[in-house]
């Protein structure tokens, strides 16, 4: 049997932070290139869970995320091409992360990921 190296690690997050952790996560191993205005925009939009378009690029607005409503939406379109985040509806549009990616938001989060590295044996 091969011998690994075991790092094991347990850190108390705050509830964005555990949000933006997984995020990360997420977009890295997709190799999914996000700013940390964008990845701060999905954040907020997985605290915000399911919300209405036009609040939503607003109260990204006010957390001084992104200047106007409009980069707000031009990077929720960017988003939605990337299977981030799913748009319903026609008039008043409600957008929430995509359920696919699995981003825990609700209730107390424990992450268990398990990575490994297996170097060839010659």
């Amino acid at each position: 049997m091969a011998k690994a190296n075991l790092v094991s690690k347990k850190v108390k997050m705050g509830y964005r932070d555990i949000i933006e952790y997984q995020l990360i996560t997420h977009c890295f191993m997709k190799d999914i290139k996000l700013s940390n205005n964008e990845l701060n925009c999905l954040t907020l939009l997985g605290a915000y869970d399911k919300y209405e378009l036009a609040e939503f690029c607003n109260s990204a607005v006010q957390e001084k995320i992104f200047k106007t409503p409009q980069t707000v939406r031009n990077f929720l379109t960017k988003a939605c091409k990337l299977d981030l985040v799913i748009k319903e509806g026609t008039n008043k549009k409600i957008i929430q992360l995509n359920e696919t990616l699995k981003i825990q938001t609700k209730g107390n989060i424990v992450l268990d990921y398990k990575m490994y590295y297996i170097a060839t044996q010659e």
